[in-house]
């Protein structure tokens, strides 16, 4: 018999549709129930590629002891996270607040009017070190509901209060200048773990936006910048958190090395983690950074692409109710996939493959032993040695797809799609690569027709035909974002015109001149408090991912005002940026973006024309990270941005107008005046 979550559209609270617990959706339906029927609420959130969260529903969600418990004094609301970022937010904060840390599964025990009073994250069927038994903490606090309810009340209040306080810009902010990117760069540098790569200790976060940040200040010349970002780009790039057979990157790692990866793989992160590989591969002319990128990227189209071109949104961790059983192998497995002795040899050889293996039993493959230690070996070339991996990564391949593969959660949320928008149409253009520029052309045509309401109200969620949710602010952000790298790509008026009108509706819905941008729009549900999440998480700020869009607009629109209110907003949260730098990557990136020189460039002449077609080609020969481009025939199409107005051509022939800090140089006709322009400081 199913319950209350048989009717949703998320793959996560379907997977708990035949729990025995009669769980909610997040609705009126069930926090009028908690009003009517005076019980508190018990709120679970999570994800549907979650490790832990399937754990704690096996345990627990699916033990009819637990759940008489569970239904006979609590009103029970089931959320998925991914398609409500604000109830994640609000609540995880409270988890925080109360103790110390936060994760998923969150568990949260709730007034009927919402407001938390005690929290966790997975709780066991049994107690186990510091934890106690699920059962035994929803009995205790049924007991004290009952005997002790004004107490609960009390604190509910002090909690909610403390969510609710105004948050404060940091004083002293200043203007952003030259010192201050570099002066976050050498707190970075002081951070870094030069031993394994990255920062921080386990479980240990790929930081793709700090990476694109710190090759943004390598485009400058930083050398320390450089060293960084390729230093943990090679870390990343020898396996573990990276699956060389397939592609894509895991969550994170559990490890302090990058070789045990929480297997879970996220679109967000590989979108992310494409563009700082395709950015180190640009500045450095790195093959195997180029390839990660690349297999990254066609590991997004085959196993998270939808028919109609969105990304669904992740992978489980788990496959025949095993963590990372698809993605491990014993040597036997390597030798019956690889029969050839000569291949086995040279796999187990250069992954260190051991009977014993290095997580449980098996083997996570990482590399132990460099193409040139190989070549050296085997009287190869390492390109000869690189060359033959890749073949037997295809072998490996075909082999791992016999096995159950993990569960897909097939909704596709608007946010992450805007980031691998940005992904694919960045690869496309840089790497000359036509069908990832197609693949990004039918992303986007999907968001602006999916994800849209007949009124243009963007929504955040869309599942096998069916979309709902309304947008939040970072759905914005990174749509806009993605529109204006694909309209750098493909240059159709159409993609520049839909990015200004979501712009002027994310102004309209999310910002108030007094406190900013809010997370969640003016017609959206009101909650205990606003949200108004500053740092960057595993998926950029959406305050973040809005000031980096009205920068951009700004300078495609000749608009100061854009600009300076992005400026401002960044300034104001600069002391907080400079103390804690990994956790706003990009932030990092806004700031580099405002501080510039941003340099505009608009290129006319006829679509036909070889030298227009040059001048682009020499436009994205090389890694430009603030570089706005707009490219057009003429007469021009409706809705071009004002870069591109009043503009000529010179004695008929293609012409750039290469402009910075409000200034426009000579126009140019020919692509090595226009080289010449763009290498001049």
């Amino acid at each position: 018999m199913t319950n209350q979550l048989a009717q949703s559209n998320s793959p996560y609270l379907l997977q708990h549709q035949d729990n025995p617990v009669d769980w909610y959706p997040w609705g009126e339906q069930a926090l009028d129930k908690a009003r009517r029927e005076e019980k508190p609420i018990f709120l679970s959130i999570g994800y549907a590629a979650c490790h832990w969260c399937h754990v704690m529903a096996h345990e627990s969600f699916e033990d009819p002891d637990t759940a008489q418990i569970m239904n006979e004094h609590f009103v029970n609301i089931k959320v998925d996270r991914e398609e409500r970022p604000d109830l994640d937010a609000i609540y995880m904060k409270a988890v925080v607040a109360m103790t110390g840390q936060g994760g998923w599964p969150m568990s949260v025990f709730l007034t009927p009017e919402g407001k938390p009073f005690y929290g966790g994250t997975y709780f066991p069927p049994r107690p186990r070190g510091n934890l106690p038994s699920f059962s035994r903490v929803l009995t205790s606090i049924a007991q004290a509901w009952e005997e002790d309810r004004e107490e609960l009340l009390k604190s509910s209040a002090q909690i909610t209060q403390h969510l609710q306080r105004t948050r404060e810009s940091e004083s002293g902010g200043g203007d952003i200048q030259k010192a201050f990117l570099e002066k976050v760069t050498e707190r970075l540098y002081a951070g870094y773990d030069w031993a394994h790569g990255g920062w921080g200790g386990p479980p240990k976060f790929p930081q793709g936006m700090v990476l694109d940040f710190l090759l943004a200040q390598a485009a400058r010349g930083n050398q320390d910048a450089l060293d960084l970002a390729l230093h943990a780009l090679t870390a990343m790039g020898r396996g573990g958190m990276v699956d060389l057979v397939g592609g894509g990157f895991s969550r994170y790692s559990v490890d302090q090395a990058w070789l045990v990866p929480h297997f879970e793989k996220m679109l967000y992160d590989n979108a992310i983690l494409a563009r700082s590989y395709l950015h180190g591969s640009l500045l450095t002319g790195s093959g195997h950074f180029r390839k990660i990128c690349e297999k990254t990227l066609d590991f997004l189209i085959r196993e998270l692409r939808d028919d109609q071109g969105g990304f669904y949104a992740s992978l489980d961790a788990d496959s025949e109710g095993e963590e990372g059983a698809y993605y491990l192998w014993t040597r036997d497995e390597i030798r019956e996939a690889l029969p050839d002795p000569a291949d086995s040899g040279l796999l187990i050889s250069a992954y260190g493959v051991s009977e014993e293996g290095n997580f449980e039993g098996k083997n996570v493959l990482q590399r132990v032993r460099t193409d040139q230690e190989l070549a050296d070996d085997l009287g190869l070339t390492p390109d000869e040695v690189r060359d033959r991996l890749e073949e037997l990564h295809h072998k490996l391949l075909d082999a791992r797809e016999g096995r159950v593969r993990p569960e897909t959660d097939d909704k596709v949320l608007t946010a992450w799609n805007g980031l691998a928008l940005i992904a694919f149409a960045e690869a496309g253009r840089y790497l000359k690569r036509p069908d990832y520029t197609e693949v990004a052309r039918e992303n986007a045509a999907f968001l602006l027709q999916a994800m849209r309401r007949e009124d243009g109200r963007l929504l955040r969620s869309w599942r096998q035909g069916n979309a709902g949710g309304k947008a939040y602010l970072e759905d914005y952000g990174a749509l806009i974002l993605g529109l204006l790298a694909l309209y750098q790509t493909d240059s159709r008026a159409k993609w520049f015109r839909a990015a200004r009108t979501l712009t002027e509706q994310m102004l309209d819905l999310f910002y108030d001149p007094e406190q900013g941008f809010f997370d969640t729009g003016r017609d959206q549900e009101d909650l205990i408090y606003k949200p108004q999440e500053i740092q960057d998480n595993a998926t950029p700020s959406g305050t973040a991912l809005a000031v980096t869009a009205l920068a951009m607009m700004g300078g495609y629109e000749i608009q100061p005002d854009w600009s300076d209110l992005a400026e401002e907003i960044v300034s104001s949260w600069k002391n907080l940026i400079q103390r804690q730098p990994v956790g706003f990557g990009q932030w990092l990136q806004a700031a580099d973006l405002l501080l510039g020189p941003l340099r505009e460039v608009a290129i006319l002449g006829p679509e036909s024309d070889s030298n227009r077609e040059a001048m682009v080609e020499i436009l994205w020969e090389t890694y430009r990270p603030r570089t706005l481009s707009a490219v057009s025939d003429l007469p021009l199409k409706e809705g071009s941005p004002r870069l591109l107005q009043d503009r000529e051509l010179q004695n008929g022939q293609p012409t750039a107008y290469v402009c910075q800090d409000s200034f426009c140089r000579p126009p140019v006709t020919t692509p090595e005046a226009l080289r010449e322009e763009l290498e001049a400081r």
